[in-house]
């Protein structure tokens, strides 16, 4: 036995074991994530949720489209319109005016606010 004949004989005993191992290892399966569970949200005012909407949220310190949304079970684009006619009515107030989002806090905690500082 030649060095040469040695060596291509290591070589084929390589690629035997490269080629069994390929077969066996399994190929890795990703994970479709974490996805939130699709509500029925509802695209009008039924009777008991205006109510909700006129007692529950204009107590609420902190009142965004999304909060809204998630309480009464209504799309976002319709608490926006519901937030837009609690302001009108003097309900709540705007804190924060961005285009992405819109923060509101009840109306009496900016009249009970500066009373105490005063």
């Amino acid at each position: 036995i030649t060095a040469g004949d040695s060596l291509s004989f290591f070589n084929m005993a390589d690629k035997a074991k490269v080629s069994k191992t390929g077969g066996k290892n399994k190929k890795k399966k990703w994970s479709k994530g974490k996805t939130k569970e699709k509500g029925n949200l509802t695209v009008k005012f039924d009777e008991k949720t205006y109510d909700r909407l006129n007692n529950e949220i204009p107590k609420s310190k902190l009142i965004t489209p999304s909060i809204v949304s998630d309480r009464l079970k209504i799309t976002v684009s319709l608490a926006r319109a519901a937030m837009r006619e609690l302001l009108e009515r003097g309900l709540i107030r705007n804190v924060v005016q961005h285009s992405s989002q819109e923060v509101y806090t009840r109306a009496g905690a900016s009249s009970s606010a500066a009373a105490a500082s005063e």
